[in-house]
């Protein structure tokens, strides 16, 4: 590691859907990088389990990411822990797909709060914090999804193109404060939610093409924090070798 990157030790990080899946492997991969964090879903037992396992500090937060109260609640937790707050991964997330004549567009709705609205929230009540301390990055996780169009999958694919403009519209608002924020788009990674659709019936692509795992996501996200204080890894597309996008 050059001189001039940028050292995790003794940083503090938020992470959101740490309970599994991509989130898990980030929390993971930066506690053994040195940050203290905090890690929130809405699984107790999860969470729990999780900050048992990790090398580093780390304190849970049981919540709704679509709450309204939990982006300032994280923010405080962090600052009431350790005193000062540095990384946010917005990383939690939920896929709803399906065709028009059978779609829940109420579950669709809930997505668009979960994948959306909870990503625009946390991001500002952080970023206002960030830029008062003239430090802090923002990283969103987005979607391969948001450069495809698959039929039934339009709607989470423009939720997570809506998360890539917001936050390149976020991190051109903040230049100069010393505050970076990017997006991480992955590719077909092996999560939970492909669990989800096998035991719905639904084909799953990782099944038929090697997928990512967590853990190489979560890597890309060390690399982007990594960087030195003057360069943004603005956004970062990684997909599995064997893919076809």
């Amino acid at each position: 590691m050059g001189m001039n990157m940028q050292a995790l030790n003794s940083k503090v990080a938020v992470i959101t859907g740490a309970s599994s899946g991509i989130g898990e492997a980030i929390a993971h991969e930066l506690s053994a990088a040195g940050c203290s964090l905090v890690v929130t879903a809405r699984r107790t037992e999860r969470l729990n389990a999780l900050c048992a396992k990790l090398p580093g500090p780390s304190v849970p937060l049981s919540a709704e990411i679509d709450d309204p109260a939990t982006a300032q609640a994280l923010l405080a937790m962090a600052q009431q822990t350790y005193g000062r707050v540095d990384i946010l991964i917005n990383n939690a997330g939920m896929l709803v797909s399906g065709s028009l004549d059978t779609i829940d567009i109420d579950a669709l709705l809930q997505m668009t709060r979960t994948n959306y609205d909870a990503v625009v929230r946390t991001s500002y009540v952080f970023a206002r914090a960030f830029k008062q301390q003239g430090a802090g990055s923002i990283i969103n996780v987005s979607s391969v999804g948001a450069y495809l169009s698959h039929s039934s999958m339009g709607v989470y694919a423009g939720l997570k193109q809506a998360v890539e403009v917001f936050s390149t519209a976020l991190r051109v608002e903040l230049k100069g404060t010393g505050v970076r924020v990017g997006t991480i788009a992955p590719g077909t990674t092996e999560t939970e939610i492909f669990d989800q659709l096998r035991a719905s019936g639904k084909a799953v692509p990782a099944d038929k093409t090697p997928a990512l795992q967590a853990a190489d996501v979560a890597s890309a996200v060390r690399y982007m924090l990594e960087q030195p204080a003057h360069a943004n890894v603005a956004r970062m597309l990684l997909v599995s070798s064997a893919e076809s996008v």
